[in-house]
């Protein structure tokens, strides 16, 4: 079985993103901790962006080092 393109795991890492934005927009850090459906949600989607990044290359990651990889990834152990 082949492995996944890493390309697609960056179409993930921007649906992930686009959801983490839709379930905190217009939420301040209490309220969004008070709604716990909302902070669950946003807790799990950057975990899986987190995930999602540690299938993009190391030559691709190297090449973009404005792009703060490492804590990306370590938002994946939420």
């Amino acid at each position: 079985m082949s492995e996944r393109e890493w390309r697609f795991y960056l179409d993930d890492m921007i649906a992930f993103a686009e959801k983490v934005l839709a379930y905190t927009e217009g939420l301040d850090q209490k309220t969004l901790i008070a709604k716990g459906l909302n902070y669950d949600a946003t807790v799990r989607n950057l975990e899986l962006l987190g995930e999602a990044a540690t299938h993009i290359p190391t030559e691709q990651r190297d090449a973009y080092p404005a792009i703060p990889w490492r804590q990306i990834i370590a938002t994946r152990n939420g």
